[in-house]
């Protein structure tokens, strides 16, 4: 997994019983939080989980279906027919002892859809009963992991505009999520460099970034596993 997927996605804590907050600790790891199904390849992936931890691990296995991805009105969908959905996870319950590894295996049905579909998996530990008759805590790390199903041919692309001062709008105008990342911009002089945020941008929305100089800015956009440096200077362009 790259870095940076860990801005973008990372684990979530589950809280099992009450009494005093000591750290999450990770014993469920897992080996990626993004399944790319790209359009060029088999429409299948995997995720391996492992327990790293010195007791037994009871893994529960939820795919969802997101809608509107990433807005206000987001919505999850959870996946109970596979024929309806397109999208089959398998197992959705493991027993993993200490050390032991499993499978996660995701697999998209049928043909690939005109736009992509956005999909989470929620991989979480479930809560077994307390050792102690004091109270006590027990505090579990999850995942939200992503899968997108890709479109079947992309179409369109990246329109931008600089019209407005210290903003840069970005849209995608494609029927495919990108991701843009490791965003800088520098003074006149090439100094006092910001980092700008990384965004990952689902088919059909907008991002306005806010720019303190008015020179060029540079991110790293991804599609997949095709990266590559783009530069927006003061004048509009499309991929």
């Amino acid at each position: 997994m790259t870095a940076r997927f860990y801005r973008l996605f990372g684990p979530f804590a589950l809280i099992g019983a009450f009494l005093c907050t000591p750290p999450a600790h990770a014993d469920l790891v897992l080996d990626q939080v993004i399944v790319d199904l790209e359009s060029d390849k088999p429409a299948r992936g995997d995720i391996e989980i492992s327990n790293v931890g010195t007791e037994r691990m009871y893994v529960l296995i939820e795919p969802f279906e997101i809608l509107n991805p990433g807005l206000e009105n987001e919505q999850r969908v959870p996946l109970d027919k596979p024929s309806v959905s397109k999208l089959f996870v398998s197992p959705q319950r493991v027993i993993l002892d200490p050390d032991q590894r499993s499978l996660i295996r995701i697999v998209a049905i049928g043909e690939r859809p005109e736009v992509d579909r956005i999909f989470r998996v929620m991989v979480r530990p479930v809560v077994g009963e307390l050792q102690s008759e004091n109270d006590a805590l027990k505090v579990l790390v999850g995942y939200d992991a992503l899968v997108l199903l890709r479109a079947d041919r992309e179409t369109g692309g990246i329109t931008w505009d600089r019209s407005k001062e210290g903003i840069l709008v970005l849209r995608n105008e494609s029927n495919s999520a990108r991701e843009f990342f490791e965003g800088t911009q520098c003074d006149e002089r090439g100094e006092q460099c910001v980092t700008l945020p990384a965004k990952r941008l689902y088919p059909g929305q907008k991002f306005d970034f806010i720019l303190p100089y008015s020179t060029p800015v540079t991110f790293q956009t991804a599609l997949g596993d095709r990266v590559e440096t783009r530069i927006f200077a003061d004048q509009p362009d499309s991929d």
